[in-house]
């Protein structure tokens, strides 16, 4: 690998804002409006100032209107994290599920590394069982899929389903760029 292959964030060279065009401006200033930052991979999805512009509202909404709580919305993303084993995801999510005091260190540790887990609140236990489900590529049985219903309803299945979808984004694009666990990019 050369140095070229290196840019300030894994592989990808930021562009720093004062040197930012129009547009790359404009999906800059609209992420860090939603989201008070531009975190991990929306710093590479400005490449693509349309697709950003798209994209970032989904993570927002998972920040302030999800019918899922913060625990439950770390659980399934610690489970896909897992799954695709982006360095930098797992890292940044294992330390916001254990130090704003969502889950137990123990169950991120087992839903990153793919290992059984469990919840003493019902809701997180199937919020648990339906990502890792869908993330082995499994069939949701019928039972699964009703008790899931019952705690979560079709807005919290949805709402499982997409967030998951949503990170398999990230995950693929840090894993592209690869970024590494201790990556921190520019400051800007």
């Amino acid at each position: 690998m050369s140095d070229t292959d290196f840019g300030t964030f894994g592989r990808f060279a930021e562009t720093p804002v004062g040197e930012m065009g129009a547009e790359m401006r404009s999906a800059y200033e609209y992420t860090l409006k939603l989201r008070g930052l531009v975190p991990g991979p929306h710093k590479i999805w400005l490449a693509n100032p349309t697709l950003s512009r798209t994209i970032v509202p989904t993570g927002a909404y998972f920040q302030t209107e999800s019918s899922l709580t913060k625990a439950e919305i770390e659980i399934a993303t610690n489970v896909i994290n897992g799954r695709w084993g982006a360095a930098y995801g797992n890292y940044e999510h294992e330390k916001i599920g254990v130090e704003q005091g969502h889950l137990a260190p123990k169950q991120v540790a087992a839903l990153i590394a793919g290992l059984p887990a469990s919840f003493d609140d019902p809701r997180q236990q199937i919020v648990y069982e339906l990502a890792a489900t869908l993330a082995a590529a499994r069939v949701v049985p019928l039972g699964l899929f009703r008790r899931a219903r019952t705690l979560l309803g079709d807005a919290g299945i949805v709402d499982v389903t997409v967030l998951m979808g949503w990170f398999t984004t990230v995950c693929l694009t840090l894993m592209a760029y690869d970024v590494p666990s201790d990556a921190t990019g520019l400051d800007q």
